[in-house]
């Protein structure tokens, strides 16, 4: 299987499905009050909205971030 390389291109179809799995999540809450056993296809469902969500969330960190300015008030402490 083939990962997807572009970072905005994976973020837009985390969105997608999001989108999709979110009515199919409300509609498997109400039908989870009367059937119990709807319970783990409904936190499945919702364990794969959470992950898409955090690739949807997920920004990477860069090197430049790791390093605070050198006009900062610690750096003059120093």
């Amino acid at each position: 299987m083939q990962m997807i390389q572009d970072p905005e291109h994976a973020r837009r179809l985390a969105q997608n499905l999001v989108e999709l799995l979110v009515p199919y999540e409300e509609e498997l809450i109400q039908l989870e009050r009367d059937t119990p056993a709807f319970g783990p296809l409904r936190r499945a469902v919702g364990i794969a909205i959470a992950e898409a969500c955090y690739c949807i969330s997920d920004r990477p960190v860069l090197q430049e971030d790791l390093v605070p300015p050198a006009s900062d008030e610690a750096s003059r402490a120093r």
